[in-house]
C-alpha cells in the first residue's frame, strides 16, 4: 500500500530553517527532523523568496500551480486548434461560394419528360 505525505506546520518548517541558518549542518538537521535534505533546501529557498508569506497553504501549491500550468498549456492548445479549424472551414466555405457561382449558370441538368 501506498504511504500518506507527511505533513509539517509552518513553525516546524520555520524552526528547521532557523536551526539551518544558526550553524548546524543540512546532514544534521534533516535526521533530526526526519525529512530528506532536499526538502529542507526547498524550505530554506522558499522562505528565503516568500518571507512571512512562505508555508501559508496546506502544502498544495507546487501541485495546483502545475496543474493550473498544464490546463493552461492545454487552453492555449486548443485555442490554436480552433484557429486552425475555423482558417479551414472559411476556406471550404469560399470553395463552395466559388463552386456555386461557376456552376451556376452551365447547368447540366436535362428534364426528362414521359
Amino acid at each position: 500500500m501506498g504511504m500518506n505525505r507527511r505533513k509539517f506546520t509552518r513553525e516546524f518548517k520555520e524552526a528547521a530553517v532557523r536551526r539551518l541558518e544558526l550553524g548546524a549542518s543540512i546532514a544534521v538537521v534533516a535526521r533530526v527532523c526526519e525529512v530528506n535534505p532536499n526538502v529542507l533546501h526547498r524550505w530554506r529557498r522558499e522562505l528565503r523568496e516568500f518571507g512571512g508569506k512562505a508555508f501559508s497553504g496546506p502544502g498544495r501549491g507546487r501541485a495546483e500551480e502545475g496543474r493550473i500550468i498544464a490546463l493552461e498549456r492545454k487552453v492555449g492548445q486548443q485555442a490554436v486548434e480552433i484557429d486552425f479549424l475555423r482558417g479551414c472551414l472559411q476556406h471550404v466555405e469560399e470553395q463552395r461560394r466559388l463552386q456555386a457561382l461557376t456552376t451556376r449558370g452551365s447547368s447540366t441538368r436535362t428534364l426528362k419528360s414521359k
